[in-house]
């Protein structure tokens, strides 16, 4: 078993030319014991964002704080805390913080992990 405090595992800013103000806590995972996903905390700056790319994994986003969007080809959702979000394998998306900036924890499966 493992219990830590969030506040205890330190944030890495994602370097790449795509991404704007975010940093990414890697909560628990395989290094923890975890047999199969990884939980991350992504938080991202005023007007941050991530890349807009697509993956072979699933992953499943939990809204925990401020405002923004998630835009996919097709739309755009309003994201706020409580919301709750499944992307599919394959699905192209973004994550756009507002002006008050946004936090989310992210749960993928150990290979979607990097």
């Amino acid at each position: 078993m493992r219990v830590r405090r969030i506040a205890d595992v330190p944030a890495r800013p994602v370097e790449s030319p795509e991404v704007k103000g975010v940093s990414m806590r890697v909560l628990l995972g395989q290094a923890d014991g975890a047999p199969s996903f990884t939980l991350r905390l992504f938080e991202l700056a005023p007007l941050g964002h991530s890349p807009r790319h697509r993956h072979p994994h699933e992953h499943e986003v939990i809204i925990r704080e401020g405002s923004g969007t998630l835009s996919t080809p097709e739309r755009e959702w309003e994201l706020e805390p409580g919301v709750v979000v499944l992307v599919g394998p394959d699905e192209e998306h973004q994550f756009r913080a507002g002006s008050a900036g946004l936090s989310f924890f992210c749960i993928v499966p150990h290979a979607g992990h990097g």
